[in-house]
Order: structure tokens, then sequence, then C-alpha cells
């Protein structure tokens, strides 16, 4: 199937593909979204149950396009499912959903585009907003090919309810960890293991949330290389439920255990203890295994780029990495400033 010059193919129709497709449109592009899934929401219906944004809605949405409801709520999942699938509704752009792309080849000045069921898309650029949900990071750990309890990526976990009982640790320090140890903890005895101490930063100060803060100092634009000299590690904002659990015991938290053995963790102090489930908040890596053929990939697999354009080849740009250009590259309400960089590079190319 071939299509014009103006063609700019996306791929993926999560946050940072629509606010991909938002910004090519109004750069005069003409973008086709080819969505891995069913509907255009990206992963977000995957995540665990009780997740909620740690932004308040208000800070956690498009620009002219604000979530609905109390500005000062923390959004669910389920809300933010239903947000992303109304703003796509609004775009007037060609979006097929279960389509999977599985590589992307040079052709000609452009690309060609393949997908699962053999379809080829001619394309004059390419927008990776494929997201990182579908590659888990899983580090390698002594013995965990032996170890005889679960173990799964928090990419898998959906609620308590079945670890009841249970003996868990949940590796990581983040977000995601922290949260899930809380709510395991109703149900089951759960042990934070951690390479650095969980750093726990205030939800709200001086009466507005952080993300007020944020915003008003400029720390959410700060580039990376910044940003690692005034964050250290990564930040959990806490209301203070999660610091006073930790501190009442409710969870504990432990330095990363050094291995498994058999149906146990061991800690560095050489204590062993018995572990029915492990869970690894361990983050995730870019989902971008498509552009290999192309050879826009180090050997680790990650995308060869600058501030999300690539350097490998000029027509292929990146929406929604981690810390592509700042602190909220990869989040609802600062995917659209990377959105519109590189597709304004894009178009200077084009």
């Amino acid at each position: 199937m071939a299509h014009s010059p103006s063609v700019v193919v996306i791929v993926g129709a999560g946050q940072s593909g629509l606010a991909a497709a938002s910004a090519a449109k109004a750069a005069g592009f003409r973008p086709l979204i080819l969505e891995a899934g069913e509907r255009p929401v990206g992963s977000w219906p995957a995540y665990y149950d009780s997740l909620t944004l740690f932004s308040p809605a208000r800070y956690s949405a498009f620009p002219g396009v604000p979530l609905p409801g109390d500005p000062d709520r923390y959004p669910s999942r389920d809300e933010v499912v239903a947000y992303l699938e109304a703003f796509a509704a609004t775009l007037d752009v060609e979006l097929r959903t279960g389509v999977r792309v599985v590589k992307v080849t040079t052709a000609g000045t452009g690309f060609a585009v393949h997908t699962e069921s053999g379809e080829v898309v001619q394309a004059a650029g390419v927008v990776a907003a494929s997201g990182s949900f579908g590659s888990p990071f899983v580090p390698s750990l002594p013995g965990l090919d032996g170890f005889t309890g679960d173990v799964l990526h928090v990419a898998g976990y959906r609620r308590p309810k079945s670890y009841a009982g249970q003996r868990v640790v949940v590796v990581g320090a983040g977000n995601s960890a922290v949260q899930v140890a809380y709510e395991l903890a109703d149900v089951a005895t759960v042990t934070l293991a951690v390479r650095r101490p969980v750093q726990f930063i205030p939800q709200v100060r001086g009466g507005r949330d952080m993300h007020y803060w944020l915003t008003k100092l400029r720390i959410d634009l700060l580039p990376p290389a910044v940003l690692s000299r005034v964050i250290r590690g990564t930040p959990v904002f806490d209301t203070g439920e999660y610091r006073a659990a930790l501190a009442s015991g409710r969870y504990r938290q432990r330095p990363m255990f050094s291995g498994f053995d058999g149906d146990h963790v061991v800690w560095p102090d050489g204590e062993r203890e018995r572990a029915d489930t492990v869970i690894l908040a361990t983050g995730y890596r870019p989902n971008v295994d498509y552009l290999e053929p192309l050879g826009a990939l180090d050997t680790a697999g990650l995308p060869l780029h600058k501030g999300g354009v690539s350097l490998t080849h000029p027509g292929l740009v990146y929406a929604g990495l981690e810390f592509q250009r700042s602190f909220s590259s990869n989040t609802l309400r600062g995917v659209h400033r990377d959105a519109t960089h590189v597709i304004a590079a894009l178009k200077a190319h084009l």
C-alpha cells in the first residue's frame, strides 16, 4: 500500500502516539497511527487495578484538553483510559488498531513499515511511540533459575487478593514498587528490596501539590543531564501514608538481596528468608525491537537519538522515551512538548 510523501507513520496509539499525531497534523503531515492493541489507549488498561497518577488532574492532561472533574484529584487508571480514548476520537486522523508493526526498513528516501499481517506501508517519516510496557526489564539475579517460588514483573501484577497469606518480596524503590508493597501489606507479609533507600518526596508542600512547584520552578523542563544533579534516584511522591506505613512496620525495607536459594532469598548479611513470590518493579526498556533491522539501535537495543531525533536516520523520531528531553518526557503532562519538538525536526528534514 503506497502513501504520499506527506504521510508519517506513528507506531503506537498511547499517550505518546496521540500527542505525536496531534503535532503531526498541526504541522501539515498526514499521520497514520498503527496500534497493536484494540483501543487507542496504549498500555494503560494493562496496569494494576489500583494505579492512580501521582500528579493531579490539572497537571496530567494534554494542553487545552483537561481531564474532566476535580482538577486537584489524582486520576485512576480507568479515568486515563477513558480520557485517551475520547482524545483519540477528536483527532480526525487515520488510526488503525489491531495492527502490529514488526519491522521498519528504508525505502528510497523514506521508510517501509512492515506489519504482522504482511502489509507494507510506505512513509516519509516514522515516529516510534510504542512506549516501554511491552519490554519489562528483568535484571540478572543469581539463582533465579532455581527459585521455586513465583517471579513476575510488576507489569503482570493486577491486585493483591491472590497473594493473601504469602511472603512477598517487591524489588524496587520507585512509585510502582512502593504502591504495590503498600497495598499488598493488607494481605501479605511484604519486604521491599532496594538498591538504595526509598526517596520520599512530600506530595504537598506549602499547601500546594509538588507538581505545582515542578512547573513553577521549571524543574519539569530540565534536561536529563541537569536533572540528575538536582534529583538523585527515583522520587516517590507521598502524602505521608507510605512513609508512615514503612516506619510502623506495615511493610519493611531491606538492602537488595544477593541471590536466590531454593524457595529463599539471601540477604546481604547472609540471612535466608522464604519467599512465595518476588515482584520485580525494575522498570522497562523502550519497546522498539522493530527498529533493529533499520540499524537505529545500539548493541543494548536502545535508540540512538538526541532529544528524540534519531542519530542514524533523520526521518525517524521518538516520542515518550523516559527522560527523552526532560523529567516529564514520558508523562501525560509533558509528552506533548517532546512530540512538538520531534515533529518540527521531522518537518525540517522533509
